[in-house]
């Protein structure tokens, strides 16, 4: 494996090309002229190709040995005609990739009633959010059998970062449910996530998922009270899920609407992985570094 192929080049990405362009030769797809620079200063070399336009996805055919599938779904429907289209365009020639890496969701198993969820769990979304994500998968898992190609999907739940945190919601007051009604959440680090999706290019196996999660075992409303007193602003008010309807916006409330706690053997176990920033703690701790003690 010589050559690697990034389609969806935001944060995650931004933070694996470094290590991915000391191994291989990295191409990053972009549909931004803007960017081209900043993956380049990372070691990428850029690509101008939009996911919603499938005759600029020609040129992605036979380019890589391995395809790191880090682009979102459209933000509608319940299927994902972004994945559905670079599929067709990378089976347009013989030589295919050996490998996909896709980053899913773990919203895809759905209200779990905060039992312990393996990879096994079936699968029962409840948005349609959760279904083009599960759409995604299933288009990436046939083109992996039919075309034998080595597909792993990493399900990835809340991610955060120094960038990434909670800080602007808890200074806008927003509330979270009372504990007695309160769901189980599941965290990883950015950093971490980047460094599963490299993993997984050696040691992922085929038609595999795997739950990109840290061991961090919070119940939301604990972890938004934990970020408030960790960076010393005011904890969010509680509030019963009857109220709390009118506080917040339909997305938000859809993640305040399924609990699950979610193993993590399976990238410890197979992918071998130690997390830089096992619990959020580790992750906050190296965040206020960064951000220098400011909010």
């Amino acid at each position: 494996m010589k050559r690697i192929l990034i389609v969806g080049s935001g944060d995650v990405a931004m933070r694996a090309i470094p290590w991915l362009a000391k191994r291989f030769r990295v191409y990053a797809v972009t549909r931004s002229p803007a960017a081209c620079a900043a993956l380049r200063s990372r070691g990428a070399i850029p690509l101008l190709a939009d996911l919603d336009d499938r005759r600029s996805l020609a040129r992605l055919a036979g380019i890589a040995d391995v395809v790191l599938h880090f682009a979102p779904p459209p933000a509608h429907g319940i299927q994902d005609p972004r994945t559905a289209w670079l599929l067709a365009a990378l089976a347009q020639r013989p030589s295919l990739p050996q490998r996909v890496i896709y980053i899913s969701t773990t919203g895809v198993y759905g209200d779990c009633g905060g039992a312990w969820v393996g990879e096994a769990s079936r699968c029962m979304p409840r948005t349609d959010r959760a279904r083009r994500r599960v759409d995604a998968e299933r288009r990436l898992r046939r083109f992996g059998r039919r075309c034998a190609v080595a597909v792993s999907i990493l399900r990835a739940p809340g991610i955060y970062a120094a960038e990434r945190l909670p800080l602007a919601r808890l200074q806008r007051g927003e509330p979270v449910l009372l504990a007695a009604q309160d769901v189980h959440t599941n965290h990883i680090h950015a950093d971490d996530l980047a460094q599963l999706a490299c993993l997984a290019i050696f040691r992922g196996r085929p038609g595999r998922v795997y739950n990109a999660v840290d061991d961090t075992s919070m119940k939301m409303g604990d972890y938004f009270d934990f970020a408030a007193d960790f960076f010393g602003v005011p904890r969010p008010p509680r509030m019963s899920r009857a109220d709390i309807a009118a506080a917040l916006s339909p997305m938000a409330l859809s993640f305040m609407s399924e609990s699950r706690r979610l193993s993590n053997e399976r990238i410890r176990r197979e992918l071998r992985a130690r997390l830089k920033y096992p619990t959020v703690r580790e992750g906050f701790a190296a965040a206020r570094k960064t951000r220098g003690g400011n909010i």
